[in-house]
């Protein structure tokens, strides 16, 4: 059973940066394609990024390309999202979400784990 924990979200003003953290635990973190999802309020669960299980690919929402990063530190079982140029549209609650072997699907029934989210707030 893999434990996910997010964190990192907050109040932020549109143009400002924020990084998410999601902390892993209970698994063989190196097994897991890793991605973000966000939910909006009346709006469904959307793919944010996604990394494979070994770095190898990573993949962007078109809406947040050229903006926001993936990453992953294997050793210390978390993965980040760097969000930069954060818009009001961006407003939503953050979930990662883990997949054993995975490709890094955008389809949300993939994933096996899913952490409580974090709350990210954009002003305008």
């Amino acid at each position: 059973q893999v434990q996910l924990v997010e964190s990192g979200g907050r109040l932020v003003q549109a143009g400002g940066s924020l990084r998410l953290s999601c902390a892993a635990s209970g698994g063989t973190f190196s097994r897991y394609s890793m991605s973000w999802f966000r939910q909006a309020p009346g709006k469904e669960r959307e793919f944010v990024a996604g990394i494979t299980w070994g770095g190898g690919a990573i993949y962007y929402a078109d809406s947040v390309k050229g903006r926001f990063a993936i990453s992953r530190d294997n050793a210390k079982n978390t993965v980040f999202l760097q969000m930069n140029s954060l818009k009001p549209e961006d407003t939503a609650v953050y979930y990662c979400a883990a997949d054993l072997w995975g490709l890094a699907s955008a389809n949300p029934r993939q994933y096996e784990y899913w952490g409580q989210g974090t709350q990210v707030t954009v002003s305008s």
